[in-house]
C-alpha cells in the first residue's frame, strides 16, 4: 500500500471495474461447498477453492478459527469478535475465534508459504489480489455475501476484490490514493483543472501536482481510458503486460499534462518535498495541491477555515472533458479454502461480520480506518472528516493498485520529468505518438 511515495507491490490486480481492464490470471480451480440444513438460511458461499485442508485447532470441544489482523487493531478485533460471537447462538458453541497479528503487506506471502497453516480468514492488501487466486488461496464469497459486497461497498474497492469478471474477498477499507486539497480564499470553483489552474495565477499562487511520477500521471492516462498494468505468476515473475498508452486515449492524456506544464509560472508547479507546508501562511506559495490523507492534519492546520478538500477535478482536451483519476488503494479480507463445509459458512460469515458498517466504523473511530462501506462513509464522522470524504469521492475513479516492476516507476518518471521540462510544449502530434510508443515499448519490456 502507499503512504506517501509509491511502494513496489505484489501483483497485477484489476483495473477491471473502473477503468475497464481485462486480467489474464489463471482461473482458479472451484468447487462448491454443500450447506448444513441448519445454515442453508446463511447462503453459503457459491463456490470454493479445493486447496488446504482445515486446520482445527480444538479448545473446551470447539474449532478455533484464526484471524489475522494488523497489530494496531488486534485488541480491537478480538474484542468486537468476541461480543459479536456470543451472540450467536448456531455458531457460539461449536467455534472459537483468535485474532493474531499480521500486517496487509505480509499476509499474503506468509498464505503462500504455507496455506494449510495460514490463517482461516485474513486481512491483505489489494494488489496482492492476483498472486492468492492464482495460488487457490481465496474462497470466492457466494449468495447473501456476495451481495454484501456488490451492493454495500463503493465502486472502487468493488473493483479492487474483482478479478476476471469475478469477485473472491470482502473489501474493509477504501482510504488510499489522492484527491484536490484547495485554499478556499484562492479557489472558489475547484470543479475543473484550468479553472483551478487560473485561479491560482490569478492570486499569485500556485496548483501543485507531481508529474514526474507513475503514480500521478495515471490520473491523465486512466482519465482518459487508458489501461497499463502487469500479469505475473506465483512466484512473482512478470508474465505479460498490457499498456496501451500510444493510442488516441494517450495522447489525450500527454496534451493535458504538456498543456499543464505549459502553464508553469501561470498557476502550475511541481511538487516539491514537503508540499503541506506550501501552505504555511508565512510564505506559502500553494492555492492548491494533489496530495492525500497523509498530509491532511497539516493542511487543515495551516488554511484554518479556508481549508478545502475535494476529488479530482476534470480537464479537457479537443474539446472533450475527463474526470482525473489515479491509483486506489483497498485493504481487503479474504477466506481461506476448507474441506469442511460448515467451517467455510462460518469463516464467511466471521469476514462478512469483519467488513460490516459496524466494523468499519470502530475502525474508523478508533484508527481514522476509512470505510469501503457507503453507509459508514455517509456517518456523521466520517462525513466531517474532509479530506477521506473526498477521497471516497474520487476513489470511485480509480482502479485498484497492483504490482508493477520497479523499472517501471524509473521510465514513468523520466517521461513526466521530460514533460514538465517543457520538452514537448510546441510538439504536433506525431511527435507526441511517438514518444508514447517509445515509453509503452519500454513499459512493456520491464521486468
Amino acid at each position: 500500500m502507499k503512504t506517501r511515495k509509491v511502494l513496489p507491490i505484489m501483483l497485477a490486480l484489476s483495473m477491471l471495474a473502473v477503468s475497464g481492464c481485462g486480467n489474464s490470471a489463471p482461473a482458479s480451480t472451484t468447487a462448491a461447498p454443500v450447506a448444513t440444513e441448519a445454515k442453508a438460511a446463511e447462503a453459503a458461499p457459491a463456490d470454493t477453492t479445493a486447496a488446504a485442508p482445515a486446520t482445527d485447532n480444538t479448545s473446551a470441544g470447539k474449532t478455533t478459527i484464526t484471524v489475522w489482523a494488523p497489530d494496531l487493531v488486534v485488541d480491537l478485533t478480538q474484542s468486537k469478535l468476541n461480543t459479536w460471537l456470543a451472540g450467536q447462538a448456531d455458531w457460539n458453541t461449536k467455534y472459537d475465534i483468535k485474532v493474531s497479528a499480521m500486517g496487509e503487506g505480509d499476509a499474503a506471502t506468509q498464505m503462500l508459504t504455507d496455506v494449510e497453516a495460514g490463517a482461516d480468514v485474513f486481512g491483505f492488501a489489494q494488489d496482492q489480489l492476483a498472486r492468492l487466486v492464482a495460488a487457490g488461496a481465496l474462497s470466492k464469497p457466494g449468495g447473501k455475501f456476495l451481495d454484501n459486497v456488490k451492493n454495500n461497498n463503493d465502486a472502487g474497492s468493488v473493483g479492487a476484490v474483482t478479478l476476471n469478471g469475478d469477485i473472491y474477498a470482502y473489501p474493509e477499507t477504501s482510504d488510499n490514493g489522492y484527491f484536490l486539497y484547495y485554499d478556499k480564499s484562492v479557489v472558489t470553483d475547484p470543479s475543473t483543472l484550468e479553472g483551478v489552474i487560473e485561479q491560482c495565477g490569478a492570486a499569485g499562487k500556485n496548483f501543485y501536482m507531481d508529474i514526474q511520477s507513475g503514480w500521478y500521471d495515471v490520473a491523465f492516462f486512466f482519465g482518459t481510458g487508458c489501461q497499463c498494468y502487469y500479469e505475473y505468476d506465483t512466484e512473482g515473475n512478470v508474465t505479460g503486460c498490457v499498456c496501451d498508452y500510444d493510442s488516441d486515449k494517450g495522447l489525450a492524456a500527454m496534451k493535458a499534462m504538456v498543456n499543464m506544464a505549459k502553464s508553469k509560472g501561470k498557476g502550475y508547479d511541481q511538487t516539491p518535498d514537503g508540499a503541506a507546508a506550501l501552505f504555511n501562511p508565512d510564505g506559502g506559495t500553494a492555492g492548491a495541491l494533489v496530495s492525500g490523507t497523509w498530509d491532511a492534519s497539516t493542511v487543515k492546520e495551516y488554511l484554518g477555515d479556508n481549508y478545502g478538500a475535494v476529488k479530482m477535478p476534470t480537464f479537457t482536451v479537443d474539446g472533450q472533458t475527463y474526470q482525473m483519476s489515479g491509483f486506489g488503494g483497498f485493504k481487503l479480507v479474504g477466506v481461506k479454502p476448507q474441506t469442511d463445509s460448515d467451517k467455510l459458512t462460518f469463516c464467511h460469515i466471521v469476514a462478512d461480520y469483519l467488513t460490516s458498517e459496524e466494523m468499519q466504523l470502530a475502525r474508523f473511530d478508533a484508527n481514522s480506518w476509512g470505510p469501503s462501506n457507503k453507509n459508514a462513509q455517509q456517518s456523521s464522522g466520517v462525513q466531517s472528516d474532509a479530506a477521506l470524504a473526498a477521497l471516497a469521492d474520487q476513489l470511485q475513479y480509480c482502479p485498484g493498485q497492483g504490482q508493477y516492476p520497479g523499472a517501471y516507476w524509473d521510465l514513468t518518471q523520466a517521461f513526466g520529468t521530460d514533460i514538465n521540462s517543457g520538452m514537448y510544449a510546441d510538439a504536433d502530434d506525431a511527435t507526441l505518438t511517438a514518444a508514447l510508443q517509445d515509453l509503452v515499448s519500454s513499459i512493456k519490456g520491464a521486468k
